[in-house]
């Protein structure tokens, strides 16, 4: 097997809008032409979310551009990607997604050390607007100190 590239694609928004409570590392459903393109890093989260239906929990809006080596056999840029979970994981978000109100938000695309697409996924709960503006606040804080003791 060759050596695989430690590529990420990250969801650069989920920190700033969500409180990130608990991670899962879900499988992908996708087809060849989807996997090349993900490995030459042609994808963008930032609209991704996630969903059940039918007690399967599904990604919308991950868009990967169309690969252009291929044929006649390409995939839908921005389309509907199953996630694999166990059902006792499934199980348990969404009890909570239903419960308490919280959501579960894509935060990273990465492959395994055995070549399998993962998406890592969080439990979050969204963040208010003075939430956002106070995370702000301490981080420009935090920056100062760094620069002034540097």
């Amino acid at each position: 097997m060759s050596k695989i590239t430690p590529l990420e694609i990250l969801n650069r928004k989920a920190r700033h809008e969500y409180n990130l409570l608990h991670k899962y590392e879900a499988g992908l459903v996708l087809k060849g032409t989807e996997v090349k393109s993900l490995r030459l890093g042609q994808a963008n989260m930032s609209d991704a979310w996630c969903l059940f239906e039918h007690g399967e929990l599904y990604l919308k809006n991950l868009h990967i551009n169309e690969y252009e080596h291929a044929s006649m056999f390409q995939h839908e840029a921005k389309g509907t990607r199953k996630l694999l979970l166990h059902k006792s994981e499934l199980k348990k978000l969404m009890r909570r997604v239903e419960e308490k109100g919280l959501t579960i938000v894509p935060y990273r695309i990465y492959f395994s050390e055995r070549g399998h697409a993962k998406c890592e996924i969080w439990l979050a709960q969204g963040k208010k607007e003075y939430d956002k503006r106070d995370t702000i606040k301490e981080r420009d804080v935090r920056r100062d100190i760094d620069r002034s003791l540097a």
